[in-house]
C-alpha cells in the first residue's frame, strides 16, 4: 500500500510538472487561437491573419479569432503579445517596421526585438507601387525626379506614419536621387491612398495590389513599382529601380509569438502556415490576386532576414534624422 501511494504520489507530481512546462504540440491547440493585427480591419494584416485563422480553424478544429490592435507604429501590438503565455495560443502578424524601425526611431521600446519574440515564420513581401493622382505631371520616375528637383520640397507624398514602410522608402527614394519631398502623415494606407484619389496630396508608396482597381478605374496613376523586378501581372509597369539602380520599396510580414514558445508547438504552427502558402488554391486566390511574394520558411530564416534588414533601416533613419515627435 505504501509503495503504490509513492507510485501515486510521483505520478501527480510528473503530472503537475507536465501543467506547468511548455505545452506539447499533441496537447495544442487546447483553446482558441488569437492572431493579433497591428493594424486596422482590411489592411494587409487583418487579411492575413484571417486566413491564418481560417486554416487553424479547419486544420484543428478549433476556433482561432484576430484581434486588432493598431496604434504606436504596433507597439501596442507588441506589447500585448510580449505580455501573452508563450504556449502558442497568442500570434502576432508583424510587419518589417516592429523590427527593423521601431529600434532606431525610438528610444523606449516596450519590447526587445530579438528577444521578446519567437520567431514562427515569415508570411509575404508586399511589392509598392508609386501612385500619383491622375493631375500631377510627371508620368514616369525620371520625370518626377526632374520635377521634384525643381521644386525642392514642394512635393507632397501620403505614408502611413512616421517610420512606416511608405514613409521610409520615400526617403529611400529622396537619399538615392538627390531630391528632396514633403512628407503627409495618415494613419494607415487607406488614408493616405484615398487623399491621392482625391488630390489632396500628389503622391505616395502603397500595396501594388491595393492600387490596380483604382488605376484600372482611372482614379490613379501608378507609375512604378518598388521589387527588383516587374510584377508579372503588371508587365507594361516599370520598376523604380530601371531609372534608380538599387533602388526596392518593399514590406514584409512575420508571424511571431511570445518568447519562450515549446519548439515542437512553433513546429507544427510553421508546418500549417508553409502548407497553407504551398496550396495552389491559396496562391490564386490570395497571394496572386494581392501580387504578393510568399517568404513562408523556416524560423531560422525568418530571424537571419531580421537581422539582415535591420542595420540597413537603422542608417537610412541616422542619415535622414527621423525623428518621432
Amino acid at each position: 500500500m505504501t509503495k503504490r501511494i509513492a507510485v501515486l504520489g510521483l505520478g501527480a507530481l510528473l503530472s503537475l510538472g507536465a501543467a506547468a512546462g511548455p505545452v506539447a504540440a499533441e496537447s495544442f491547440p487546447s483553446r482558441t487561437i488569437t492572431i493579433v493585427s497591428p493594424a486596422p480591419a482590411g489592411g494587409v494584416t487583418d487579411i492575413i491573419a484571417r486566413a491564418l485563422a481560417q486554416r487553424f480553424n479547419k486544420s484543428w478544429g478549433q476556433q482561432a479569432v484576430v484581434e486588432n490592435k493598431p496604434g504606436a507604429n504596433n507597439q501596442l501590438a507588441a506589447e500585448f503579445i510580449v505580455n501573452s503565455p508563450p504556449d502558442g495560443h497568442t500570434l502576432f502578424i508583424a510587419p518589417d517596421g516592429t523590427f527593423v524601425a521601431n529600434p532606431a526611431l525610438y528610444p523606449k521600446l516596450p519590447y526587445d526585438p530579438y528577444k521578446s519574440f519567437t520567431p514562427i515564420s515569415g508570411l509575404m513581401i508586399i511589392n509598392h507601387g508609386l501612385i500619383e493622382h491622375p493631375s500631377f505631371a510627371p508620368n514616369n520616375v525620371a520625370e518626377l525626379i526632374a520635377l521634384a528637383k525643381q521644386k525642392p520640397g514642394e512635393i507632397n507624398y501620403g505614408t502611413y506614419g512616421i517610420g512606416s514602410s511608405g514613409h521610409l522608402n520615400m526617403v529611400l527614394l529622396e537619399t538615392m536621387s538627390g531630391i528632396k519631398l514633403q512628407a503627409v502623415h495618415y494613419k494607415g494606407a487607406a488614408p493616405a491612398t484615398n487623399d491621392v484619389v482625391a488630390g489632396h496630396i500628389q503622391m505616395g508608396f502603397v500595396s501594388a495590389g491595393a492600387t490596380v482597381q483604382l488605376t484600372k478605374a482611372g482614379k490613379l496613376k501608378l507609375i512604378a513599382v518598388g521589387g527588383k523586378k516587374r510584377i508579372p501581372q503588371l508587365p507594361d509597369i516599370p520598376t523604380v529601380a530601371e531609372t534608380v539602380p538599387g533602388f526596392e520599396a518593399v514590406s514584409w510580414f512575420g508571424l511571431f509569438g511570445p518568447a519562450g514558445m515549446a519548439p515542437d508547438v512553433v513546429a507544427k504552427i510553421n508546418k500549417e502556415v508553409r502548407d497553407l502558402f504551398a496550396d495552389p488554391e491559396f496562391q490564386k486566390a490570395f497571394l496572386e490576386r494581392y501580387l504578393f511574394q510568399s517568404i513562408a520558411g523556416s524560423p531560422e530564416e525568418l530571424t537571419a532576414f531580421i537581422k539582415s534588414e535591420e542595420p540597413k533601416w537603422r542608417k537610412i533613419i541616422q542619415d535622414a534624422k527621423i525623428k518621432v515627435e
